[in-house]
Protein backbone atom coordinates (compact mmCIF):
# COMPACT_ATOMS: atom_id res chain seq x y z
CA UNK A 1 0.00 0.00 0.00
CA UNK A 2 1.11 3.28 -0.89
CA UNK A 3 0.98 4.51 2.85
CA UNK A 4 3.38 1.95 3.78
CA UNK A 5 5.88 4.13 5.04
CA UNK A 6 3.69 6.98 6.85
CA UNK A 7 4.25 6.58 10.53
CA UNK A 8 0.83 7.81 12.10
CA UNK A 9 2.30 9.01 15.46
CA UNK A 10 -0.87 10.20 17.51
CA UNK A 11 -3.18 7.33 18.93
CA UNK A 12 -2.25 5.23 21.87
CA UNK A 13 -4.44 1.89 22.95
CA UNK A 14 -6.14 0.24 25.49
CA UNK A 15 -6.49 -4.14 24.26
CA UNK A 16 -8.07 -6.83 25.44
CA UNK A 17 -6.77 -10.11 24.76
CA UNK A 18 -8.88 -13.09 24.76
CA UNK A 19 -7.96 -16.73 24.92
CA UNK A 20 -9.07 -18.74 21.82
CA UNK A 21 -11.65 -20.67 24.01
CA UNK A 22 -13.10 -17.83 24.30
CA UNK A 23 -14.26 -17.95 20.85
CA UNK A 24 -17.43 -18.96 19.95
CA UNK A 25 -17.35 -21.61 15.98
CA UNK A 26 -17.05 -20.94 13.60
CA UNK A 27 -15.04 -17.51 14.78
CA UNK A 28 -13.00 -20.14 17.23
CA UNK A 29 -12.01 -21.40 13.67
CA UNK A 30 -10.81 -18.28 11.66
CA UNK A 31 -8.66 -16.96 14.81
CA UNK A 32 -6.65 -20.31 14.90
CA UNK A 33 -6.16 -20.61 11.14
CA UNK A 34 -4.63 -17.18 11.59
CA UNK A 35 -2.91 -17.30 14.39
CA UNK A 36 -1.35 -20.37 12.56
CA UNK A 37 -0.37 -18.07 9.84
CA UNK A 38 2.02 -16.22 11.37
CA UNK A 39 0.97 -12.86 9.88
CA UNK A 40 2.01 -9.93 12.13
CA UNK A 41 -0.34 -6.96 11.53
CA UNK A 42 0.19 -3.23 13.75
CA UNK A 43 -1.90 -0.80 14.52
CA UNK A 44 -0.09 1.29 12.07
CA UNK A 45 -1.22 -1.04 9.61
CA UNK A 46 -5.17 -0.43 10.68
CA UNK A 47 -4.43 3.33 10.70
CA UNK A 48 -3.25 3.68 7.74
CA UNK A 49 -5.68 1.62 6.23
CA UNK A 50 -8.54 4.08 8.32
CA UNK A 51 -7.04 7.16 6.64
CA UNK A 52 -6.56 6.04 3.59
CA UNK A 53 -10.50 5.15 3.37
CA UNK A 54 -11.00 8.96 3.84
CA UNK A 55 -9.28 9.85 0.30
CA UNK A 56 -11.62 8.77 -1.84
CA UNK A 57 -14.99 11.01 -2.90
CA UNK A 58 -17.07 10.72 -1.09
CA UNK A 59 -15.32 9.48 1.86
CA UNK A 60 -16.17 6.12 3.61
CA UNK A 61 -16.37 6.88 7.06
CA UNK A 62 -17.06 3.70 8.75
CA UNK A 63 -15.86 0.21 6.47
CA UNK A 64 -18.43 -1.49 4.78
CA UNK A 65 -17.48 -4.69 5.90
CA UNK A 66 -15.75 -5.90 9.68
CA UNK A 67 -11.98 -6.33 9.64
CA UNK A 68 -11.21 -10.20 9.91
CA UNK A 69 -7.67 -9.25 11.48
CA UNK A 70 -6.57 -9.40 14.68
CA UNK A 71 -3.34 -8.80 17.46
CA UNK A 72 -1.79 -12.31 18.28
CA UNK A 73 -0.39 -12.72 21.62
CA UNK A 74 0.74 -15.91 23.58
CA UNK A 75 0.58 -15.99 26.89
CA UNK A 76 1.79 -18.60 29.13
CA UNK A 77 2.03 -20.99 25.64
CA UNK A 78 -2.10 -19.98 25.11
CA UNK A 79 -2.90 -17.85 22.25
CA UNK A 80 -4.78 -15.17 22.59
CA UNK A 81 -6.52 -13.15 19.98
CA UNK A 82 -7.76 -9.19 20.33
CA UNK A 83 -9.98 -8.87 17.42
CA UNK A 84 -9.51 -5.45 15.34
CA UNK A 85 -13.33 -4.57 14.95
CA UNK A 86 -12.12 -1.82 12.78
CA UNK A 87 -15.94 -1.35 11.50
CA UNK A 88 -17.43 -1.54 15.01
CA UNK A 89 -15.30 0.99 16.43
CA UNK A 90 -15.45 3.47 13.15
CA UNK A 91 -19.25 3.43 14.22
CA UNK A 92 -18.05 4.25 17.69
CA UNK A 93 -15.58 6.85 16.98
CA UNK A 94 -18.11 8.87 14.25
CA UNK A 95 -20.63 9.18 17.41
CA UNK A 96 -17.81 10.77 19.58
CA UNK A 97 -16.52 12.87 17.40
CA UNK A 98 -20.07 13.87 16.41
CA UNK A 99 -19.94 15.38 19.60
CA UNK A 100 -16.54 16.62 20.20
CA UNK A 101 -17.13 19.08 16.48
CA UNK A 102 -18.87 21.86 15.64
CA UNK A 103 -21.32 20.58 12.23
CA UNK A 104 -19.60 22.92 10.24
CA UNK A 105 -16.00 20.99 10.52
CA UNK A 106 -17.38 17.69 10.55
CA UNK A 107 -19.01 18.69 7.29
CA UNK A 108 -16.00 19.56 6.18
CA UNK A 109 -14.61 16.12 6.33
CA UNK A 110 -17.67 13.80 6.36
CA UNK A 111 -20.43 14.92 4.63
CA UNK A 112 -23.90 14.88 6.35
CA UNK A 113 -25.06 12.31 3.76
CA UNK A 114 -22.43 10.39 4.84
CA UNK A 115 -22.70 10.50 8.19
CA UNK A 116 -26.38 9.93 7.78
CA UNK A 117 -25.87 6.30 6.23
CA UNK A 118 -23.30 5.41 8.50
CA UNK A 119 -25.68 6.01 11.73
CA UNK A 120 -28.31 4.05 9.82
CA UNK A 121 -25.97 1.24 8.95
CA UNK A 122 -25.16 1.22 12.74
CA UNK A 123 -28.41 1.47 14.03
CA UNK A 124 -29.52 -1.95 11.95
CA UNK A 125 -26.14 -3.22 13.15
CA UNK A 126 -26.93 -2.67 16.72
CA UNK A 127 -30.04 -4.19 16.07
CA UNK A 128 -28.77 -7.60 14.99
CA UNK A 129 -25.69 -7.46 17.48
CA UNK A 130 -26.78 -6.04 20.86
CA UNK A 131 -23.85 -7.60 23.15
CA UNK A 132 -21.24 -6.28 20.65
CA UNK A 133 -17.83 -4.54 21.97
CA UNK A 134 -14.81 -3.30 20.74
CA UNK A 135 -11.55 -5.04 22.46
CA UNK A 136 -9.48 -1.79 21.50
CA UNK A 137 -9.76 1.35 22.95
CA UNK A 138 -8.09 4.33 21.10
CA UNK A 139 -7.02 7.62 22.86
CA UNK A 140 -5.47 10.50 20.50
CA UNK A 141 -2.26 12.37 21.57
CA UNK A 142 -2.57 11.14 24.90
CA UNK A 143 -2.94 8.32 27.54
CA UNK A 144 -5.89 8.51 29.61
CA UNK A 145 -4.77 8.47 33.78
CA UNK A 146 -7.71 5.95 34.39
CA UNK A 147 -5.98 3.47 32.03
CA UNK A 148 -2.99 3.88 33.85
CA UNK A 149 -4.68 2.42 37.44
CA UNK A 150 -4.88 -1.26 35.49
CA UNK A 151 -1.38 -1.82 35.59
CA UNK A 152 1.73 -1.94 37.86
CA UNK A 153 5.11 0.07 37.12
CA UNK A 154 6.78 -3.79 36.67
CA UNK A 155 4.43 -4.59 34.15
CA UNK A 156 6.18 -1.45 31.82
CA UNK A 157 8.12 -3.01 28.49
CA UNK A 158 10.04 -0.32 26.92
CA UNK A 159 11.86 -0.79 24.24
CA UNK A 160 14.28 1.92 22.06
CA UNK A 161 14.30 2.01 18.59
CA UNK A 162 16.31 -0.93 16.99
CA UNK A 163 16.28 -3.15 19.84
CA UNK A 164 14.05 -6.34 19.88
CA UNK A 165 11.75 -7.74 17.26
CA UNK A 166 10.62 -4.13 15.85
CA UNK A 167 12.75 -1.57 14.74
CA UNK A 168 10.34 0.98 16.16
CA UNK A 169 10.68 2.09 19.52
CA UNK A 170 8.32 -0.02 22.42
CA UNK A 171 6.35 0.99 25.20
CA UNK A 172 3.47 -0.87 26.67
CA UNK A 173 1.78 -2.40 29.63
CA UNK A 174 0.75 -6.06 30.08
CA UNK A 175 -1.04 -7.89 32.78
CA UNK A 176 -3.41 -10.64 33.37
CA UNK A 177 -7.61 -9.40 33.78
CA UNK A 178 -8.00 -10.85 37.05
CA UNK A 179 -4.99 -8.29 38.34
CA UNK A 180 -6.61 -5.49 36.31
CA UNK A 181 -10.06 -5.87 37.70
CA UNK A 182 -8.64 -6.02 41.34
CA UNK A 183 -6.54 -2.34 40.42
CA UNK A 184 -9.78 -1.19 39.15
CA UNK A 185 -11.82 -2.45 42.37
CA UNK A 186 -9.54 -0.70 44.42
CA UNK A 187 -8.53 1.99 43.25
CA UNK A 188 -12.16 3.17 43.34
CA UNK A 189 -11.76 2.50 46.78
CA UNK A 190 -9.26 4.59 47.30
CA UNK A 191 -11.30 7.44 45.20
CA UNK A 192 -14.46 7.15 46.26
CA UNK A 193 -13.61 7.27 50.15
CA UNK A 194 -10.96 10.29 49.02
CA UNK A 195 -12.87 12.60 46.55
CA UNK A 196 -16.16 13.93 45.30
CA UNK A 197 -17.77 12.45 42.44
CA UNK A 198 -16.07 13.29 39.02
CA UNK A 199 -14.81 12.29 36.04
CA UNK A 200 -11.84 10.48 37.20
CA UNK A 201 -14.15 8.12 38.94
CA UNK A 202 -16.92 8.04 35.95
CA UNK A 203 -13.53 6.88 33.90
CA UNK A 204 -12.60 4.29 36.14
CA UNK A 205 -16.13 2.81 36.67
CA UNK A 206 -16.36 2.67 32.52
CA UNK A 207 -13.39 0.93 32.19
CA UNK A 208 -14.42 -1.47 35.01
CA UNK A 209 -17.64 -2.44 33.19
CA UNK A 210 -15.72 -2.86 29.56
CA UNK A 211 -13.40 -5.23 31.50
CA UNK A 212 -16.15 -7.48 32.88
CA UNK A 213 -17.62 -7.70 29.39
CA UNK A 214 -14.10 -10.72 28.78
CA UNK A 215 -12.97 -13.53 29.81
CA UNK A 216 -11.26 -13.88 33.16
CA UNK A 217 -8.44 -15.24 31.96
CA UNK A 218 -7.57 -12.44 29.09
CA UNK A 219 -4.88 -10.40 29.22
CA UNK A 220 -4.92 -6.46 29.53
CA UNK A 221 -2.29 -4.23 27.31
CA UNK A 222 -2.09 -0.64 27.36
CA UNK A 223 0.10 0.40 24.22
CA UNK A 224 1.43 3.75 23.57
CA UNK A 225 1.25 2.72 19.90
CA UNK A 226 1.94 5.84 17.78
CA UNK A 227 2.92 8.24 20.74
CA UNK A 228 6.24 6.58 20.46
CA UNK A 229 7.18 8.76 17.58
CA UNK A 230 5.64 12.32 18.76
CA UNK A 231 7.76 11.77 22.26
CA UNK A 232 11.40 11.94 22.83
CA UNK A 233 12.92 8.79 23.68
CA UNK A 234 15.06 10.21 26.80
CA UNK A 235 11.43 11.43 28.01
CA UNK A 236 10.14 7.77 26.95
CA UNK A 237 12.28 5.91 28.90
CA UNK A 238 11.89 8.04 31.59
CA UNK A 239 8.06 7.63 31.43
CA UNK A 240 6.50 6.41 34.76
CA UNK A 241 2.97 7.17 34.23
CA UNK A 242 1.77 3.70 36.37
CA UNK A 243 4.48 3.95 39.12
CA UNK A 244 2.88 8.25 39.39
CA UNK A 245 -0.63 6.94 39.62
CA UNK A 246 -0.12 4.13 41.79
CA UNK A 247 2.08 6.53 43.75
CA UNK A 248 -0.97 8.93 43.91
CA UNK A 249 -3.69 6.15 44.84
CA UNK A 250 -1.66 5.19 47.97
CA UNK A 251 -1.58 8.56 49.01
CA UNK A 252 -4.85 9.21 49.15
CA UNK A 253 -5.35 6.32 50.58
CA UNK A 254 -2.75 7.15 53.69
CA UNK A 255 -4.48 10.55 53.73
CA UNK A 256 -1.49 12.40 52.27
CA UNK A 257 -2.87 15.04 49.77
CA UNK A 258 0.25 16.62 49.27
CA UNK A 259 1.72 13.91 47.62
CA UNK A 260 -1.27 12.81 46.25
CA UNK A 261 -0.92 16.39 44.03
CA UNK A 262 2.71 16.01 43.37
CA UNK A 263 2.67 12.48 41.98
CA UNK A 264 -0.76 14.08 39.99
CA UNK A 265 1.15 17.07 39.00
CA UNK A 266 4.00 15.22 37.57
CA UNK A 267 1.08 13.03 35.22
CA UNK A 268 -0.25 16.50 34.17
CA UNK A 269 3.06 18.03 33.32
CA UNK A 270 4.21 15.19 31.15
CA UNK A 271 1.18 14.60 29.19
CA UNK A 272 0.06 18.40 28.86
CA UNK A 273 3.60 18.52 27.13
CA UNK A 274 2.50 15.77 25.04
CA UNK A 275 -1.17 16.88 23.81
CA UNK A 276 0.39 19.84 22.82
CA UNK A 277 2.57 18.72 20.02
CA UNK A 278 -1.19 18.13 18.34
CA UNK A 279 -1.09 22.13 17.72
CA UNK A 280 2.02 21.68 16.64
CA UNK A 281 2.88 23.27 13.10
Amino acid sequence: MGLSSVLVPYAAYLRVYEPLAAFPEPERTHWYRYAAAGEVRTAQDELRQSLADLLPVPPVAVPVHESRDAFVAVVNGVTHICPWRTRLRGWLALDALSEQLPEIVLDAVLPAVVRAQAEADHEAWRERNPDARPWIRSATWHVPVRWFALFGDDEREYEPAGIGESKEPLMRYRTPMVQARRRVARGLRVLKDALEEGPLIDGLIDVGRWLEEFHPRSMVELDYGGLVHAIPEADLAEDRSAADVADGLAALKDGSGAAASEAYERLTERWRTIRELQFAS
